[in-house]
């Protein structure tokens, strides 16, 4: 015999439903909840919230539909359950022109935003970053302290499957322009990725400092040493015809480990502060 699952309605199961999910953002908004946290005892450094992430997956779900106006600037149309976060009154910078966060993102201490720029449910973005112009950052990606992601950075999201790791970029880290990263890549402490740099969870990543290949898979995906140095690459395409034709592929390389000079060419950050 098959159990049937009774759902409760009506007006006191609503007001169930509204209540925990205010809970579930208020938390996400503080900090209380993270889609993933440090571990020094998991075996990358990070544990996820698989449970955190159903949760969102059923704010998803939900079908109503509502207008929004926000603070009188712009209206639009989405899900009731996922309102935009309110920024007016936070520890903050968020510059004007077209720059939206929903509600269950967490922004740190001194966190400052360029337009247009958009910070997805689930994110976390620690103390002292740098959002800059035209940047993306996923649903439940977790951004470190001090961290500048430049002007068109894709931070990517994901919501599912609920034990995946998300896009987790490290305190210290410089992300160049228009780089991109995905599925679960993890950006080390004080790393530096040159512009354009595009790095995926199941990338290879040729260190060229210590003579090795890096790998990552879908149940571990790729993790960039802390401080190393990563510039845009190319390698020869197997094959007879791409060698007669000169193809090669796009790939990404360590040249070097972060040093003074290194640092001292990410100041500009300080500067725009």
């Amino acid at each position: 015999m098959t159990a049937r699952v009774v759902r409760p309605s009506g007006p006191s199961a609503r007001g169930s439903r509204n209540a925990g999910r205010r809970s579930l953002l208020d938390d996400l908004d503080a900090g209380r909840r993270r889609a993933a946290w440090p571990d020094p005892d998991a075996s990358d450094g990070w544990r996820v919230d698989p449970d955190l992430r159903g949760e969102l997956l059923a704010l998803f779900r939900e079908p109503a539909m509502r207008l929004w106006r926000v603070d009188g600037l712009f209206a639009f149309r989405d899900r009731a359950s996922l309102p935009t976060k309110r920024l007016l009154d936070g520890p903050w910078r968020v510059v004007p022109g077209g720059t939206s966060v929903r509600a269950g993102a967490y922004l740190g201490q001194d966190v400052v935003i360029m337009p247009p720029s958009y910070v997805n449910i689930g994110a976390w973005v620690g103390e002292g970053t740098m959002i800059d112009s035209h940047v993306l950052v996923g649903s439940c990606a977790q951004v470190g302290a001090r961290v500048h992601l430049s002007a068109g950075v894709q931070v990517g999201g994901v919501l599912e499957p609920a034990n995946a790791r998300p896009v987790i970029v490290e305190d210290d880290a410089f992300v160049g322009a228009q780089c991109g990263l995905f599925d679960g890549v993890l950006v080390g402490r004080g790393a530096v990725l040159a512009a354009g740099v595009v790095l995926t969870g199941t990338s290879r990543l040729y260190d060229l400092v210590g003579e090795r290949i890096l790998d990552g898979s879908p149940d571990a995906p790729l993790g960039v040493p802390p401080g190393a140095v990563v510039v845009p690459a190319t390698r020869p395409a197997r094959g007879s015809f791409a060698a007669a034709h000169g193809i090669g592929l796009q790939c990404a390389a360590i040249v070097k480990m972060r040093d003074a000079g290194t640092s001292a060419r990410t100041a500009l950050e300080a500067a725009l502060r």
